[in-house]
């Protein structure tokens, strides 16, 4: 399937797992695309914002990132950047722990499970790894997240991230934009 080109604007409401909103923009860049966003949440006691820019390729492969947040008083800036390849940086430093992962996985956001749908562009019944450099919304830190897609259907993906025990399905729109994230966020734009 090909998914329609992107709106110019997307949001969605934080449900279940925390109370929030997100707004991303979307914008043709370079032969890739820029999706700049900030997300905002109140998950048990703690409350945060996390302002983000990410730069993918035309093939869907992150290649930068420039991500605040902000909690408690406390503000930090990580930029994060990718060869394509499976190589990442971040702040300029190598990040070995991060050697194999095409995409960038924001705790925060519901609109970083977009990169991969697209960059697989996987046909009913498949499925398929994609490891992701996952930025944690406190903080910052960034991990290797094994993580799987599965297309159950046009527009529904089964997705698994083994190290939370957790599993659901994904449904998307015509732009390959999440729809319904369970117990994460529903679009409502």
């Amino acid at each position: 399937m090909t998914f329609l080109d992107l709106p110019s604007v997307a949001s969605w409401r934080h449900v279940g797992a925390r109370t929030g909103f997100e707004v991303a923009y979307f914008t043709a860049d370079h032969g890739g695309r820029r999706v700049a966003g900030v997300t905002t949440a109140t998950e048990g006691s703690q409350s945060w914002i996390v302002d983000y820019v990410i730069d993918v390729d035309q093939s869907w492969l992150t290649r930068s990132a420039r991500i605040t947040g902000r909690t408690e008083g406390v503000t930090r800036t990580i930029v994060i950047e990718a060869d394509g390849m499976g190589h990442w940086q971040i702040d300029g430093v190598p990040a070995p722990h991060l050697r194999g992962c095409l995409d960038l996985d924001l705790e925060a956001s519901a609109v970083t499970n977009t990169f991969p749908v697209h960059r697989l562009s996987l046909p009913i019944g498949h499925a398929a790894a994609a490891p992701a450099a996952y930025v944690r919304a406190v903080g910052l830190a960034v991990d290797h997240l094994e993580q799987t897609y599965s297309r159950a259907s046009e527009q529904v993906y089964d997705y698994a991230a083994p190290a939370f025990d957790f599993a659901c399905s994904l449904t998307y729109d015509q732009h390959g934009l999440i729809l319904d994230y369970p117990g994460i966020a529903t679009r409502v734009q």
